[in-house]
């Protein structure tokens, strides 16, 4: 093979089955809490979720519907954590501005104010007509 690094020489794919889980899942954690510590915008939207997961649970909807709200908070976690990815990429390349560095940073935030309007929307639609019976 042509090429320098081959799959069968990374030392971290030779896991398989539970064992790969399980590093799986510590990774992951590891990424939830050095997000929470070093990412002011995951904390703000993290923040989000927990007030706003008891009021969906709450509500005098259907399961459905509750699953919706909760969801498109988690939604933007996750789009939170891949934007976050992407600037932690960029920024190791270098600090240097660069077209294509700014334009990665930001569709990398554009996806995340867009996974935020789709909450809000969500929010809007489900909770005003309680609202306004109330």
């Amino acid at each position: 093979m042509n090429t320098p690094y081959h799959i069968d020489q990374n030392p971290h794919k030779g896991n398989r089955g539970l064992i790969r889980a399980w590093y799986a899942a510590k990774n992951s954690w590891c990424g939830i809490v050095y997000a929470f510590k070093e990412e002011s915008a995951f904390r703000q939207e993290l923040t989000l979720l927990i007030l706003l997961t008891p009021i969906a649970l709450f509500l005098p909807i259907s399961p459905l519907k509750k699953c919706a709200l909760i969801i498109s908070l988690i939604l933007v976690l996750v789009v939170e954590l891949l934007n976050s990815s992407v600037e932690a990429a960029i920024d190791r390349i270098s600090f240097d501005h660069h077209d294509l560095s700014k334009r990665a940073k930001d569709f990398g935030s554009a996806a995340v104010m867009l996974a935020l309007l789709i909450a809000a929307l969500l929010w809007i639609t489900i909770c005003l007509p309680l609202v306004m019976i109330w």
